[in-house]
């Protein structure tokens, strides 16, 4: 029994619509600033960390930039604190992407 006959036994006075559904898709645009990003290493617990601070925007902006990064990287982070905190020491790689955006950073440690 496929999805559309089960449908149909829950709302059997249901009319399908054959319209298509409208999707509306948001350029969202992130906040350039004037002073530079951080991008700093640090090590917590024996393990190398990336972190990047000094964002001037909203924080649901600075989320964002945090998963677009994660993602292009592939690797595990979080955003705590009004930081962006990455797994791994990619400091160079992220200063890339963020210079592609637009943004100034600056490289701090080691």
């Amino acid at each position: 029994m496929d999805l559309q006959e089960q449908l149909k036994k829950l709302f059997p006075d249901h009319e399908p619509s054959n319209e298509p559904e409208e999707t509306v898709t948001e350029n969202h645009e992130l906040f350039i600033q004037a002073a530079p990003m951080i991008c700093k290493y640090e090590k917590r617990k024996g393990k190398a960390t990336t972190i990047i601070e000094g964002y001037e925007g909203s924080d649901e902006d600075f989320k964002i930039l945090a998963k677009e990064i994660k993602t292009k990287l592939s690797v595990g982070g979080t955003f705590k604190d009004g930081a962006i905190i990455i797994q791994g020491d990619y400091r160079d790689k992220i200063m890339k992407i963020l210079q592609d955006k637009g943004f100034k950073t600056k490289r701090v440690g080691g």
